[in-house]
């Protein structure tokens, strides 16, 4: 299984890639930072049977940890999307056709309302993020639409004249991006589309088929990131609200520091911890103390950082 992780630039995307990965993609800034999208390795967490039946674990495809396993899936970090990105805006086809195999989107967006619908740093609460959530689903769906677009003209001419259905057709279009047959059929009888033949359809047919598409093949997973930050106070409930049991409050910096901390040795934490514990305060300096609390701030609040919950 694949995840990718996708939102415009500059809102915390890299460093949740780094946080779930332990990987070091470049963290900044300025658009497009991510020039060429970072494939890393994340983990799912599941009880694992080795307290429970009081023997030491060793499992060969996976991790260990306190009795939780910590089973592989790949990650991949997609360059920031702006909107226009179906038509190439900001490179935008290059880095959509790298979410082709994944099987799961996670949206990592700015809570704190302080970067602008391009990804630039604008006055903090000033951005609403219900807007970021709508502009990528519409790129996504824009871009699958533009797949079909692109090969119309042929798919309605056989249409016409083989006796193959919309069915197969369009897995046969649509086998690279996840389309397989049952799954074209499924969103043809969402839609409604089953029994009327691809050179009848208009337009909006079409686009709708994309969306019921994209929302069966590739599900978002929202990520409401920088809740530390200021202005996150007055839409992280909004955004939650409107994603439902699809969204978590994160916060993927302090995620990174305590995965970061933890690997050193310096304090011990389990992914997706509601604490964490300091193992000997004299290797740490005074700074390091004083944002480990502020860390701990947000997990009594949230609960966790919520990286690990969005990943499960």
């Amino acid at each position: 299984m694949e995840i990718g992780l996708v939102g415009k630039p500059n809102v915390g995307k890299s460093t949740f890639f780094n946080a779930i990965t332990l990987a070091s993609a470049e963290v900044a800034d300025y658009p497009f930072t991510t020039i060429a999208h970072n494939q890393g390795v994340g983990y799912v967490r599941q009880p694992c049977p080795c307290k429970e039946l009081g023997v030491k674990c060793s499992p060969r495809n996976s991790l260990c940890l306190d009795g939780v396993r910590m089973i592989p899936i790949g990650v991949v970090d997609v360059a920031g999307l702006v909107p226009g990105a179906h038509k190439g805006r900001g490179l935008g086809n290059q880095f959509l056709d790298s979410l082709r195999r994944a099987e799961v989107l996670i949206h990592v967006v700015d809570v704190s309302g302080s970067t602008d619908p391009e990804g630039v740093a604008c006055e903090p609460g000033s951005n609403d993020p219900l807007e970021d959530l709508r502009f990528l689903e519409e790129e996504i769906e824009l871009w699958l639409d533009g797949i079909l677009d692109r090969d119309w003209e042929r798919l309605t001419r056989l249409s016409k004249v083989e006796k193959r259905g919309n069915d197969v057709l369009l897995a046969e279009k649509l086998a690279g991006v996840g389309g397989g047959l049952q799954v074209v059929r499924e969103v043809l009888r969402e839609t409604g589309l089953s029994d009327k033949k691809l050179f009848e359809w208009s337009e909006s047919d079409r686009l709708r088929f994309s969306r019921v598409f994209r929302r069966v093949t590739k599900p978002i997973v929202v990520a409401a990131n920088m809740v530390d930050k200021p202005g996150a106070e007055k839409h992280v409930r909004r955004v939650l609200d409107r994603v439902g049991n699809r969204g978590w409050a994160t916060c993927a910096v302090a995620e990174l520091a305590l995965r970061r901390a933890a690997e050193k040795g310096l304090i011990r934490y389990t992914p997706g911890d509601s604490s964490f514990e300091v193992l000997d305060r004299s290797k740490l300096k005074e700074e390091q103390l004083k944002g480990l609390e502020r860390i701990r701030k947000i997990l009594d609040r949230f609960g966790s950082t919520g990286v690990q919950k969005v990943v499960d």
